[in-house]
C-alpha cells in the first residue's frame, strides 16, 4: 500500500468517527499541510464545513457555534503561526467551558527544528488551556492504527464534553504528497463497529443522600437565604431553580447571562435591579444574608461581587457540576460538586413550601422601587447607552438572540435589561472577558440562533472587523448595534479618568473611524441614527431584512459617564428615603 492510500484510509477513519461521535460542524482555515484532512472532511455528507480564512476569527466563530449548539465544534488549520492564532479563542473556550476539538496539521518529525518553512513547535502549543493533547501517530492503515485513529477521535470528542466542557488539541504530522484518494469506493466504511468504535458514557456529578439531606436542612433553617445565578447553560436549569426558589421563598439575583431574565416562567423570584440596589449602603445592611447559594459563573455586577465578599460570615454554597473553583472572593464555605439542575430538584423534593418572608419581601420591594426609578432613563431625549439597553425587551422580537460585547455593554445590559416574557437568549464571552473575537463569536452563535443581534462598542468592533466576512461567506443574518463613543468608554468610570493628563492617549484611545466603508466592503448595510425615533424605526424595519446590518448609535463618553452617575445617585437617594421612613 502506498503513502496516499495509507493517508486516505487513516484520515477517513478519523473523520468517520467524528461524525459517529456527534460532530456536525467544522470550521476550516485553508492551508497546505492540512489538505488531506480538509479534503476528506469536505467529502463527508454528515459534516457542514464553514470556511474562515483568518484563524483568529475562525477560532471564535467555532466558539460561537459550540456555545449555541452545546456540542463540540471542530477547528482545522495548517501548521505554523496559523495554529498560534487559535490561542485567544482556546483560552476563552477553556475558561467558559465550551467544547472545541482543535486539529492542527504539522510538519513530519524529520522536518522539525531544521529550518523548514512554516514550522514551529506545536507540541503542547496551548499548554494548560486545553483539557487533553495528543500528538497523533503518522498515518498508517494497519488494522491497529485504524483502531487507534478512531479511538483517539472518540476520546477527544468525549473529553471536550466531559464536565467541565472545554477544548482538546490533536496535532497531525503529515508527509507529502498530501492529496488523498477521494475516488476510493466506500471511503468512510469501516471493517468493524460501523456505528462508532467506542461509546463513552459521561458521568453525572451528584451527592450522597445524606449530603442532600444536610443541605436541605441548612436551607430549611435559614431565615435570610438568597440565590445568585451567573452564566449557566444546563438544560432544565431555569425550570428547576425557579421552582426551588419559589417554594423556599429565596430571591434569585439573576445575572443576564443566567437566561432567567426572559422566558416562560413567572419571574416572581427574580431580582434584576440588584446592581442599582447594592450601590446603597443602607440597602446592603438591610439585605445581609445568612445563606447564599451560587450557581454558574461569577456575575457581571461589581456591586454584587463586592456584596458577596462583604458577607463572608454568611454560609456561601457554590454549586458546580463542572467541579471547578469559582470563588475569586475567597468567601465560599461549601464547594458543592453536583449537577446544578439535579441539586435544585433534590432540594425541591425535600423541602416544604414556605410563606413569603420579610427578607424576600424586602428584596422584592426594593427591586420594584429601583425598577420604577430606572424607568426615568426612558425620558432621555439625547442618545445615551443606558436607554438603549432599557428599550431592548420592547423593541427586539420574540426569541431574539442578543450577543453582548464586554466592557460597558455587558454592564449596561446587567443594569438596564429587566425581566420580560419574550424568551430572548443572552450570550457573551465572559470567560476571559476580552474584547477580541466578539464579532466572530456572535456570527458563530448566529448559525444556530436567529434572529441575531450583536451589541458592542467601537473598539470591540474594530478589534474584529475581519470577522464580518463570515456574515457574507456563511450567509449569517445579523443586526449589529454599534455604540460609537469614539474610544474606551469603560475607562471613564474607572480611577484613571481622574488623571486627565494622559487619559485620552492611554485609555480614551479615540480611533476617529468611519465604519460605513468597512461594513459596505463586506456587503453590509450601514445606518447611523441621530435620535430615538429614528432608532426605533430602523430597528423595527430591519427585522425582516437579511444579511449584515449595522446600526450606529453615536454617544459621548464623558456625558454617558455623568448620566450614569446622576442616575445611580438618584436611585440611591430614593432608596435612602424609603428606608429612613420605615425606620422612623
Amino acid at each position: 500500500m502506498n503513502h496516499q492510500e495509507a493517508l486516505t484510509g487513516y484520515i477517513a477513519s478519523f473523520v468517520s468517527e467524528l461524525v459517529q461521535s456527534g460532530v456536525t460542524d467544522v470550521v476550516v482555515s485553508p492551508g497546505s499541510r492540512s489538505t488531506p484532512i480538509a479534503m476528506v472532511m469536505a467529502e463527508h455528507p454528515g459534516l457542514k464545513l464553514h470556511i474562515q480564512v483568518d484563524e483568529r476569527s475562525a477560532g471564535f466563530f467555532a466558539l460561537g457555534i459550540a456555545k449555541a449548539a452545546k456540542r463540540p465544534t471542530v477547528l482545522l488549520c495548517t501548521s505554523g503561526t496559523a495554529a498560534a492564532n487559535y490561542f485567544p479563542a482556546i483560552v476563552e473556550a477553556n475558561i467558559s467551558r465550551v467544547p472545541l476539538v482543535v486539529l492542527t496539521a504539522d510538519r513530519p518529525h524529520e522536518l522539525r527544528d531544521v529550518g523548514a518553512p512554516q514550522s514551529i513547535d506545536q507540541i503542547h502549543l496551548y499548554g494548560n488551556h486545553v483539557k487533553w493533547f495528543v500528538e497523533m501517530a503518522p498515518p498508517e492503515t494497519t488494522d491497529e492504527m485504524i483502531r487507534y485513529a478512531r479511538m483517539v477521535c472518540a476520546r477527544a470528542v468525549a473529553a471536550s464534553m466531559q464536565s467541565p466542557s472545554g477544548p482538546v488539541h490533536l496535532n497531525f504530522p503529515m508527509r507529502e504528497p498530501l492529496i488523498p484518494l477521494l475516488e476510493q469506493e466506500q471511503l468512510f466504511s469501516q471493517k468493524e463497529r460501523m456505528n462508532g468504535y467506542v461509546k463513552i458514557q459521561q458521568p453525572t456529578v451528584s451527592l450522597q443522600k445524606e449530603e442532600f439531606d444536610y443541605y436541605a436542612e441548612m436551607i430549611k433553617t435559614s431565615e435570610r437565604g438568597m440565590i445568585v445565578c451567573g452564566q449557566i447553560e444546563e438544560d432544565g436549569f431555569i425550570e428547576a431553580v425557579t421552582a426551588f426558589a419559589e417554594k423556599c421563598q429565596l430571591p434569585i439575583l439573576a445575572d443576564p447571562l443566567s437566561q432567567l431574565r426572559s422566558g416562560g416562567h413567572s419571574g416572581s423570584s427574580i431580582i434584576d435591579t440588584y446592581d442599582g440596589i447594592l450601590r446603597n449602603e443602607q440597602a446592603k445592611n438591610r439585605l445581609k444574608p445568612d445563606l447564599i447559594i451560587r450557581f454558574g459563573s461569577m456575575p457581571v455586577s461589581k456591586a454584587l461581587t463586592i456584596f458577596l465578599k462583604e458577607n463572608h460570615s454568611a454560609r456561601q454554597l457554590v454549586i458546580d457540576g463542572g467541579i471547578g473553583w469559582r470563588d475569586p472572593g475567597l468567601v465560599s464555605t461549601e464547594m458543592v460538586y453536583c449537577q446544578e439542575t439535579l441539586f435544585c430538584h433534590e432540594m425541591n423534593a425535600r423541602l416544604k413550601a414556605k410563606q413569603p418572608t420579610g427578607y424576600s419581601q424586602k428584596w422584592q420591594q426594593l427591586n420594584t422601587l429601583t425598577k420604577e426609578l430606572i424607568q426615568t432613563i426612558d425620558e432621555a431625549e439625547e442618545l445615551n447607552e443606558g436607554k438603549l439597553f432599557y428599550q431592548l425587551s420592547e423593541l427586539l422580537p420574540e426569541e431574539a438572540a442578543i450577543f453582548v460585547g464586554n466592557s460597558m455593554p455587558i454592564r449596561d445590559l446587567d443594569s438596564f435589561y429587566h425581566f420580560n416574557e419574550k424568551r430572548m437568549k443572552v450570550v457573551a464571552n465572559r470567560g476571559a472577558n476580552g474584547i477580541d473575537g466578539t464579532v466572530s463569536t456572535a456570527l458563530g452563535v448566529g448559525t444556530i440562533y436567529q434572529p441575531m443581534y450583536l451589541i458592542l462598542g467601537d473598539l470591540t468592533f474594530f478589534h474584529d472587523l475581519n470577522g464580518l466576512v463570515a456574515a457574507k461567506l456563511q450567509q449569517v443574518n445579523i443586526t449589529i448595534l454599534l455604540i460609537n463613543n469614539n474610544g474606551g468608554g469603560i475607562f471613564s468610570f474607572l480611577p484613571q479618568a481622574s488623571h486627565p493628563k494622559h487619559f485620552e492617549l492611554l485609555f480614551g484611545t479615540p480611533l476617529d473611524l468611519d465604519f460605513r466603508k468597512a461594513v459596505e466592503m463586506y456587503g453590509g448595510q450601514f445606518t447611523s441614527i441621530s435620535n430615538w425615533e429614528q432608532f426605533s424605526q430602523v430597528l423595527l424595519q430591519d427585522r425582516n431584512k437579511e444579511g449584515l446590518r449595522v446600526i450606529e448609535i453615536v454617544t459621548n463618553r464623558e456625558e454617558n459617564a455623568e448620566e450614569h452617575r446622576k442616575l445611580w445617585k438618584f436611585v440611591s437617594r430614593e432608596i435612602d428615603s424609603l428606608l429612613e421612613k420605615e425606620n422612623a
